[in-house]
């Protein structure tokens, strides 16, 4: 609960820090124990990252201020800022606030309006189906690693259009895991550790090279694909690409938005400035997507009467019939089953802020300049918030129930000006791989009963399950 105003005081210091590296071997050992633990000693905590504090803010109408009331006051940046923007650049996710966030986020947003993401349905749907039609009946798979394949997979026919070349995909697949525990260990580090030139360090840098390689090899990919499909000139209408025809402005894959976008005032993107925000788009399609969809399937196998509501619904929408993109308004259960698993789930555990002057937060003084986290996953652990936090129920989304939710308590996707531009597609990608899984295939666990693991979202230790046809 937030504190009554009051004298400042100091905020009081987690228990358990060691010389030197402070609180880091709490978050690099049991991260999600470690942060949900803070709750109890008060709404801002102070914590150690090697000898530089933090403030960890656990109470939801406290993060509110950060994010959405105070928002000048507390800047996107901080230690996972600053390593994220080793390898995403200054792409949307990490470039500071100000102008330049804003000219971005207008030039995107044509790319996630639900009209546009929806000339890419159908497509999507047929790649899910083409690579799920793929698997052999009772042999177990990985699941995890599929669902963040197939994710990354079908993003990438959305994005940058059908046709790329295998070893791209491949490599995209191959790459990000490393990338992203790469980053991780940068930001629970000591700064001047992650600046010594050590073989793991060499290795982070070396994969955040290759994967720019890849981005420009998918960016010119889309560009020959769009020179290919691209109409006489005297067949293209006057106007700005966001107001052309969905066809042709989405002809090789939303892409084409970034690659045609003009500012009045600076012009189109740099090849640098198309790079960051490619790789912040996949980054965040591949992570957040992937791991959802297999905590989903998981929680669906265990729960038997989730499973039979969520077949009745999408037996009722589409029959016999595949999918459709036009299906999926018809599908409010799956989408409450999807809610439910990000909230359990997370995708985030850490985020964090910087003060841009010196603030006192829910009665506590922070200086100018100080890191300031937040954990969606806590936030939606909050047992004040949700009775039973560790039960998995897709019921408490129905709307009656949810009304009782602060708002301010689901964080899967942020909030105030900087949050997730992506929503929309998001929820469009995971409703059309789990739908078009569950319309074909059942899924059991053939392994044991997966740990959450906190890398940059909670992902499962281990996940294999078994697909049989549901008509079996």
């Amino acid at each position: 609960m937030s504190r009554l105003s009051g004298s400042p005081t100091a905020a009081p210091t987690a228990p358990g820090r060691l010389p030197l590296i402070g609180h880091a071997h709490q978050l690099a050992r049991r991260p999600l124990d470690f942060m949900d633990s803070l709750r109890r000693h008060g709404s801002v905590v102070r914590i150690l990252l090697g000898p530089t504090p933090a403030y960890v803010v656990t109470d939801p109408a406290v993060t509110r201020k950060v994010l959405v009331t105070e928002v000048e006051t507390f800047a996107k940046g901080g230690k996972i800022i600053d390593a994220l923007r080793v390898f995403f650049g200054d792409g949307l996710a990490t470039i500071a606030d100000g102008d330049l966030h804003m000219k971005h986020r207008r030039l995107m947003q044509p790319m996630f309006n639900k009209a546009h993401i929806a000339t890419r349905g159908d497509v999507m749907i047929n790649h899910v189906r083409a690579a799920t039609g793929a698997w052999t009946p009772g042999v177990a798979r990985e699941t995890y690693d599929d669902m963040n394949d197939l994710a990354l997979s079908t993003f990438l026919v959305a994005l940058f259009g059908s046709g790329l070349p295998d070893h791209v995909e491949e490599e995209f697949t191959d790459l990000m895991p490393a990338i992203m525990r790469g980053t991780i260990r940068q930001t629970i580090l000591p700064g001047w550790v992650t600046k010594l030139p050590l073989p793991a360090n060499r290795a982070h840098e070396q994969r955040v090279a290759r994967l720019r390689a890849l981005i420009d090899q998918a960016i010119d990919h889309h560009r020959a694909q769009l020179s290919a499909s691209a109409p006489a000139a005297s067949e293209v209408p006057t106007g700005c690409p966001a107001h052309q025809p969905a066809e042709q402005a989405t002809s090789g894959g939303l892409f084409s938005t970034l690659l045609t976008a003009d500012d009045p005032e600076t012009g189109p993107l740099s090849h640098q400035q198309l790079q960051d925000e490619a790789i912040t788009l996949l980054t965040g399609a591949i992570e957040t997507t992937g791991t959802t969809l297999a905590w989903a399937l998981y929680e669906i196998s265990r729960n038997p009467a989730v499973e039979k509501s969520l077949y009745a619904e999408l037996d009722a929408a589409c029959g016999d019939r595949p999918l459709t993109q036009e299906d999926l308004a018809s599908l409010p259960y799956m989408r409450s089953v999807l809610k439910e698993t990000m909230r359990m789930y997370g995708p985030a555990w850490l985020v964090t802020r910087t003060t841009t002057r010196p603030v006192t937060l829910d009665g506590h003084p922070i200086p100018k300049g100080a890191d300031v986290i937040y954990s969606p996953y806590v936030h939606q652990h909050d047992p004040e918030v949700y009775s039973n936090p560790g039960t998995f129920d897709p019921g408490r989304w129905e709307p009656e129930r949810a009304k009782s939710v602060n708002r301010s308590s689901f964080l899967a996707f942020g909030d105030g000006r900087r949050k997730c531009i992506g929503e929309e597609f998001a929820w469009t990608e995971l409703l059309i791989i789990l739908a078009t899984v569950l319309q074909r295939w059942r899924l059991t666990l053939t392994s044991a009963p997966p740990r959450p693991q906190a890398i940059v979202t909670v992902k499962p230790d281990k996940l294999s399950m078994t697909p049989n046809p549901r008509t079996a």
